[in-house]
């Protein structure tokens, strides 16, 4: 079965298609309520989907009302920029260019939007070694460091150049 690379709105993707996709990867991403995705849509710089729903990601800019501590972390330390909060592909549809489709979108956008950087975190415990190598690959290089949740989660803060 093929799979679409068309891109389009993730608030007209059905709601529950994305939480399962979601929370099935809650380790990597974090758990969502509806409310809280309806939330990270209505402050979302992107949130777009592809393949109907075979992958998502959701990036703010920073003006955005989230409380997240990755997010604070680049509040603070850039005065502009876009943040990747979540990205993922559902295991089907994996090693088809579906994540590279949506990054290159969101560096279109935020590029025409006036962005300079783009920023992300990866987990670094519990390890996520695809999540580091692909964003090694798009040209992400870290910029830092932190242990969050009271020590219960350490991550690598990432940034590439628009």
């Amino acid at each position: 079965m093929a799979v679409t690379t068309e891109i389009s709105a993730l608030a007209d993707a059905p709601e529950q298609d994305v939480l399962a996709l979601n929370n099935a990867h809650a380790a990597e991403l974090s758990w969502l309520e509806p409310d809280d995705l309806r939330h990270l849509i209505g402050e979302a710089f992107y949130a777009e989907t592809v393949g109907g729903c075979d992958a998502f990601l959701i990036a703010f800019d920073q003006d955005a009302d989230y409380a997240s501590p990755n997010f604070q972390w680049f509040r603070t330390r850039y005065p502009r920029f876009v943040y990747v909060d979540r990205v993922v592909v559902s295991p089907a549809a994996r090693g088809r260019g579906l994540a590279r489709t949506l990054y290159r979108d969101l560096f279109e956008r935020a590029e025409a939007a006036g962005h300079t950087i783009v920023t992300c975190e990866v987990n670094a415990e519990p390890p996520n070694p695809a999540s580091d190598a692909f964003h090694a690959a798009l040209g992400f290089s870290v910029v830092g460091t932190a242990a969050i949740h009271d020590g219960k989660k350490t991550v690598r803060y990432f940034a590439r150049d628009l």
